[in-house]
């Protein structure tokens, strides 16, 4: 369509000869001016038109003359002109599809330091998004009433259940927005890890929506709404880098205190655990007391150690889930070293291991921890105004 375009609107332009000094100009619509002029002297006479040079349609010199003494040359790079048409047609009109990365995160620290009146808890945290992501594609929708939801993994709800939806519900109520969406999503991070995939998923969606709506809100609104849908979700309008208080919701952007090329482990077993179930059993005064913001401080200036990952939601968590407290104790123990910290991400059940993209080799070898999700991954943010782009070398996850 836009080739048929380019060639409509070249040729549909006249080229206009001046009579003084043989000079012409070719009134260019694509740089959005004249061609430069030319003052083209041909010994050929007599009336003459048609094009010579022009082996290769793709850059071609056409010559033309009206008479022998006024002549004009256009030379022009037809694959320059039509990249140039069809980025204008796109703009013009709208955008039609999305595919955007969806990264999870990891709480580096997990301190929970109050439980508040409307049964949740206060916590203070350091989250950081990763590279490790799932791949969501946009499609607008010829219906005015209903979003299509596919993924390539089984058992994920494709209704008014998934965060995705409820995030487009919210966009359109917010808005007013009247666009509906098909959305496929490529599954890569794992449910019930404590790495907030979901979350992410609806903050993407989010930010999708409004690109297609060209910007009807801005990020500090969708950050705010995002709060309606989940905890976690408001701190993915972060730049990547978080210090994260009350349920999550409230979020200070900090710069990243670790380097982007620190590599780090995921593992995950195939058994998930009950967020709910975790904070049940969860006893404040059993919890840690040193103050999250020192240990923000330490990560700053030192860098990740055994020491600053605290996570309150461990014991609770190893308690229902016993077997994830021998995984993390095997991984320290097996890890020789390698790790520069080994701990569980949110309320489990992913173990991280900083300093290593390796995971230990009982991993591989023992039948016990064949159905084991493992990962490597990165630090990652993302600049301003744009959404979280996918390292080219992310996403090598497997299962043992």
């Amino acid at each position: 369509m836009a080739t048929m375009a380019a060639t409509h609107f070249f040729h549909s332009r006249h080229v206009s000869f001046s009579g003084d000094n043989n000079i012409s100009k070719f009134s260019n619509p694509f740089a959005g001016g004249s061609l430069k002029q030319s003052n083209y002297v041909n010994k050929l006479k007599g009336v003459s038109s048609g094009q010579r040079g022009c082996r290769n349609l793709r850059s071609c010199v056409i010559k033309a003359s009206s008479d022998a003494r006024k002549q004009v040359e256009i030379v022009y790079n037809l694959d320059e002109k039509l990249n140039r048409l069809a980025d204008e047609v796109d703009m013009n009109a709208g955008l039609s599809r999305l595919t955007l990365f969806s990264p999870c995160k990891i709480n580096v620290f997990l301190r929970i330091t109050d439980k508040r009146p409307d049964g949740f808890h206060d916590l203070a945290s350091l989250f950081h998004v990763i590279s490790l992501g799932d791949k969501i594609k946009f499609s607008l929708s010829p219906s005015k009433s209903t979003d299509r939801l596919s993924t390539n993994v089984a058992g994920i709800p494709l209704d008014e259940r998934n965060l995705i939806i409820k995030a487009l519900n919210l966009y359109r109520k917010k808005t007013g927005s009247d666009k509906y969406f098909w959305i496929h999503v490529d599954k890569r991070v794992p449910t019930g890890a404590g790495l907030g995939g979901g979350s992410s998923n609806a903050a993407t969606a989010l930010w999708a929506a409004n690109q297609f709506s060209g910007g009807l809100a801005t990020e500090k609104e969708l950050q705010e709404w995002s709060g309606e849908i989940g905890s976690d979700v408001p701190f993915f309008f972060s730049n990547g880098a978080a210090y994260c208080t009350g349920r999550g919701e409230i979020v200070q952007d900090i710069p990243s205190p670790v380097p982007f090329d620190l590599p780090m482990v995921l593992i995950k077993p195939p058994e998930a655990c009950s967020t709910a179930e975790v904070y049940k059993r969860f006893r404040l005064d059993a919890s840690s007391t040193v103050d999250p913001l020192a240990l923000l401080e330490k990560i700053s200036k030192n860098g990740i150690s055994q020491d600053v990952c605290v996570n309150d939601l461990e014991p609770p968590a190893f308690e229902v889930l016993p077997s994830l407290k021998r995984l993390k104790q095997r991984i320290i123990s097996a890890g020789r070293g390698k790790y520069d910290a080994v701990f569980m991400s949110g309320s489990g059940s992913t173990i991280v291991g900083v300093g290593s993209p390796d995971p230990p080799q009982f991993i591989y070898d023992e039948e016990d921890y064949k159905d084991v999700f493992y990962s490597e991954a990165n630090f990652i943010t993302r600049a301003d105004q744009q959404w979280y782009a996918e390292p080219s070398s992310s996403n090598t996850d497997q299962s043992g």
